[in-house]
This record gives structure tokens, C-alpha cells and sequence, in this order.
């Protein structure tokens, strides 16, 4: 299992060469949570919040969770966790950037996901 540091180092990695123009407006950045997170809409604390987006009059930034990484992936390898990050980091991008530009597509897409899972359809 990779501790809190390593994890650490793999998001910077993954954060520092995604394109500077993705970040405009995410003043608040993205930040390393060590806990992890139940999503609300979880039936029996089995479905984990890997990562967020988040604006409010304060600003606007992305969570991940490390906790959350480790209670569904921490037995992978780290370069398999690697790619779970970067995925859920890009995911979390897609959100702000549409956000900035109106639009709800994944949001749309997300909520079909947690629907189909409240179905115990995954």
C-alpha cells in the first residue's frame, strides 16, 4: 500500500503536467485530503468519494481523497493507482472546466452512474 507521502507525490506529478490553462479560476487548487469519504448516496458504506469538485462564494477547488483511494484501490500497484489518479484528477477537471462554460454534461453522466448503482445495476 502507498502512505500518504507517496500518494502525495504521484497527484503533484500528475497535477504539475496537466496544461496551466485548465487551472484558470481553480484558486483554491487541488488539495490532498487524508481521510476518505462516503459518497451520500452510498446503501451500504461501500461507494467512496474518490475526488471532488467544488465552488462556492470562496472559490473554487478540487478535493482527493486518500483514504478513499486506499479503502477501493489499495491493493494495486503503484502504477496502477497511478492511472486510478490521474483519472480521477482529469474527471474532476472536466467538472471545473465545465463549470466555467455552463454546462453539466458529466454531471448528467455521474448521476446516471449513482442511479444504476442504487439499482444494483453495476
Amino acid at each position: 500500500m502507498i502512505d500518504f507521502d507517496e500518494f502525495a507525490e504521484i497527484l503533484d506529478e500528475i497535477a504539475n503536467n496537466l496544461p496551466k490553462e485548465i487551472y484558470v479560476r481553480l484558486n483554491g487548487g487541488v488539495n490532498l485530503q487524508p481521510n476518505y469519504k462516503i459518497h451520500p448516496d452510498s446503501i451500504a458504506n461501500d461507494l467512496y468519494t474518490l475526488g471532488e469538485y467544488n465552488y462556492n462564494e470562496l472559490g473554487r477547488y478540487i478535493n482527493i481523497y486518500y483514504g478513499s483511494f486506499m479503502r477501493t484501490y489499495g491493493r494495486l500497484s503503484a502504477d496502477e493507482l497511478k492511472k486510478e489518479i490521474e483519472h480521477t484528477l482529469k474527471h474532476e477537471f472536466v467538472h471545473h472546466l465545465e463549470s466555467l462554460a455552463g454546462e453539466k454534461d458529466l454531471e448528467v453522466e455521474d448521476a446516471v452512474f449513482i442511479e444504476k448503482y442504487r439499482r444494483g445495476l453495476l
